[in-house]
């Protein structure tokens, strides 16, 4: 059994730094829509990357309570929040 490790400093500034973009891009969603589906995909992959770790080292059991459902949480937000296009409606047939 390996000793749980403690996040490096990286960690904690990637996160922030993608929420103050987050916050700007939340501004206008449609126009920053590849960061919003970024962070979703990323966030999605993160928590199942986290949960196996945690299913298979006793060590990491706390982040099943924790960090993947947060992780979760944050993708299903950001996907029920984020506007879709509209559709253009197909012309007329006379």
């Amino acid at each position: 059994m390996r000793p749980s490790r403690s996040p490096s400093t990286c960690e904690p500034t990637q996160g922030i730094t993608l929420g103050v973009f987050l916050l700007i891009a939340a501004r206008n969603p449609l126009a920053h829509r590849s960061l919003i589906w970024f962070t979703v995909v990323s966030s999605v992959v993160h928590a199942a990357i986290m949960a196996v770790q945690a299913v298979t080292d006793p060590a990491e059991h706390g982040h099943l309570k924790g960090d993947v459902p947060a992780l979760l949480l944050v993708a299903i937000v950001l996907t029920v929040l984020m506007p879709h296009a509209a559709k253009p409606l197909a012309p007329e047939r006379t």
